[in-house]
């Protein structure tokens, strides 16, 4: 019988974030696959755990995925962690759990620590729908075709970013979306240092450009405000009026709830109504 593969969240960056189950799934398992082993062993010192570890990170999935899964297939229990956050969210555990379940292995996921639901929680931005866009491409070229397919996006856009290229990627956000764009820039979170900077896409480009920015980086930016719907306008109203009309109203009641309705002036549309071809005949 197959093993589970288990994966489990790791604080941000405040220790004090590990949860009971967090601690007691990382307890039970038979062994950790680990981003980076010296930054789990951190971990697993402050939890007084001892636990045999193998490193699975991005240039190395093949084999080190090859070996958790055969360790999962012959019955052993695997918790799979990042250095930060939530395995397999813009990570490459997301292959892994790809695999167990195209061979059946069970997955369960531990709630936890996660940067862009933080951030995005924090942000004071619309909350409601929202695009995870994970890292842009270090490439110029190539970060300016992914903004530019965002052009258009309503939703709010959350990207994370390293201190060495944040201002690189605010100016190309900036080109972008435009200078007044409202931004939430989350540095450090749940750590000493925490700082959200709520400002604009033009201003934040100016600010670190001016102040070299520390710490890791998650970005949340506004989406496309969706255009407002034009005012009804006085030919809507008589529009509105014909179809009373037709009802069975009169012309007068007719253009009184048509100007309730659309929030137009009664008299002026009263007025309109009476110029109109068929009220004249």
């Amino acid at each position: 019988m197959a093993g589970t593969l288990y994966l489990v969240p790791t604080p941000i960056g405040n220790l004090g974030d590990i949860s009971s189950r967090m601690a007691e799934t990382l307890a039970a398992v038979d062994f950790i696959a680990a981003e980076d082993t010296r930054v789990t062993l951190k971990l697993l010192n402050h939890l007084g755990l001892k636990k045999p570890m193998l490193s699975y990170y991005r240039h190395n999935t093949g084999e080190s995925g090859a070996a958790v899964l055969s360790r999962l297939l012959a019955g052993e229990d695997c918790a799979l962690v990042t250095d930060a956050g939530t395995p397999a969210i813009s990570d490459p555990g997301e292959d892994l759990v790809r695999e167990c379940a195209q061979q059946g292995i069970p997955v369960v996921p531990i709630p936890g620590p996660c940067a862009l639901v933080t951030a995005l929680a924090a942000s004071g931005l619309p909350t409601g729908r929202f695009t995870f866009e994970g890292f842009l491409p270090m490439n110029r070229k190539n970060r300016r075709a992914h903004l530019d397919a965002l052009r258009g996006e309503g939703r709010t856009m959350l990207f994370y970013e390293a201190p060495h290229k944040l201002l690189a990627t605010l100016r190309d956000l900036r080109d972008t979306f435009g200078p007044d764009r409202p931004i939430a820039l989350c540095r450090e979170l749940t750590k000493l240092h925490e700082e959200i900077r709520r400002t604009t896409l033009g201003e934040a480009a100016d600010w670190y450009e001016a102040n070299p920015p520390k710490g890791e980086f998650v970005l949340v930016v506004q989406g496309e405000s969706a255009p407002q719907p034009e005012a009804p306008g006085l030919e809507q109203g008589l529009e509105r009026v014909a179809d009373l009309r037709e009802e069975g109203l009169s012309l007068r009641d007719a253009a009184r709830q048509a100007a309730r309705e659309l929030g137009l002036s009664r008299n002026t549309l009263y007025q309109a109504a009476l110029k109109e071809p068929e009220q004249q005949s």
